[in-house]
Formats: C-alpha cells, structure tokens, sequence
C-alpha cells in the first residue's frame, strides 16, 4: 500500500489522559474550520502491520472525516499487533479484554483533543483491526455510529461473558474473503448471523479473495462510510 501522506502526525500520549502504551497518527481534514464538528474514523490494522498501512486505505476520505490510526502496542516482526493469540480464533483473553479496556478509554478522551462530533464516530479493521472493531461496537454500543470489519471474527468469549449493549442503531458493514485461508468463510457467515437478529443496518459482503482486501471491496466501504457520515 501507498505510504499515507505527510498530513499525518504520530503521538504517544500517557498520563491520565489516555494509555501510555497506544500511540496513533491523526490526519485532519486539510480545510478545517474553526468551531466545526468533524465525522471520525478510528482506524486498526491486521497483525505485523502498522497504522499508516490502514490509514492508505481511507486517505481519499480525509476532506471529510479525521482519521485516527491507531498502532497495536506490541511489537510483531517488522509491524505491530494488539494482542497475542493461544490458537486459531482463540485469543489470549487477558492481553485481549485489556486492549479492549484502553480503546475504549482512548475513544472517550480523544474527542477532547479533536474537533470530533461524538455522534458520527466510526470503527474500521482488518483482521486484528475488525476483530476489535466488533467487540468495541458490542461492548460500548450506540457511543459509535458505524463500523467496517474487514475479514475478522467475534471471540466466543466476547459473546459469551460480555455485558453486550445494544448495536440497534449502530451501520455495520462486514466483509469477508470467500477464500480466505486465515479465518474460512464460515466465519464471516458467523459475523453475519450473530449481528443479523440484533441489528436493522446490517451490510454483509462477501469477495471472491482470500485475507485481503480487493479493490471492489476497499470502492464499496469508501462509499458506504460517505453515505453513512
């Protein structure tokens, strides 16, 4: 993917006003008006990758949208990952509820900073990025406008031990991989049917690709997240 452009700023922040450990990069919109609210992307990239690579993918949304990357606090191979895993769709379940907790805190005091209508704050991933991006909208619920999982899944222990708000309100665009060798297309299918009966504003997608994503796919959730903003 293309590398982001220079718009954008990377920044740790730690201390009481968010995790020490979450670094992100922030692209505003190049025309920013003063006193306006802005539609927010929080962006999360798949295993051994990085924030700016998720970012590429919406960088033509940036007129209209802050977008928020946000880096996985730990060190895989050359990139960075948000949590370990036991085994296939088996999280570690400590590492995982724990960087759910501080993406929960980081998307309750980011609007402090930035210029953000709390009421179109949206969730985009892939992979680890879609995994955290279902759980998020299902554990603080209406909080969040709209997400767009890419090619992930929920953990049985998220639907199982999870005080699960209501998602009723809440633009879901899921897209999977038809032969997508990491998480089957079952998977997807299991996305679909555990949002199907507790939401009227579901988009389910499937491509005929394996864990990536295709341009078709990249054409259809940029028009959907302009429709949706």
């Amino acid at each position: 993917m293309n590398t982001i452009s220079s718009k954008i700023i990377l920044i740790k922040e730690s201390g009481d006003f968010m995790s020490k450990d979450l670094s992100y990069s922030v692209s505003l919109p190049p025309n920013l008006e003063e006193e306006k609210k802005y539609p927010v992307i929080y962006a999360m990239h798949g295993m051994g990758s990085n924030e700016k690579d998720i970012m590429s993918l919406i960088e033509e949304l940036n007129d209209d949208f802050i977008i928020i990357g946000i880096r996985g606090p730990l060190t895989m191979n050359s990139g960075f990952a948000y949590f370990t895993i036991k085994s296939f769709g088996n999280p570690h379940i400590d590492v995982f509820d724990e960087i759910v907790e501080k993406l929960e805190l980081f998307i309750d005091n980011l609007p402090r900073k930035y210029p953000i209508d709390l009421s179109r704050q949206f969730l985009l991933g892939f992979s680890q990025g879609a995994i955290l991006s279902m759980t998020l909208a299902l554990k603080i619920g209406n909080k969040i406008k709209g997400i767009v999982a890419l090619s992930g899944y929920i953990p049985n222990h998220v639907k199982e031990s999870y005080k699960i708000k209501s998602v009723h309100d809440i633009s879901i665009f899921i897209a999977h991989g038809e032969f997508d060798p990491i998480f089957p297309l079952d998977i997807g299918k299991e996305n679909y049917e555990f949002f199907e009966s507790r939401n009227q504003l579901l988009n389910f997608n499937l491509y005929p690709v394996g864990h990536e994503i295709s341009i078709e796919e990249k054409s259809d959730f940029i028009d959907w997240l302009q429709l949706k903003k």
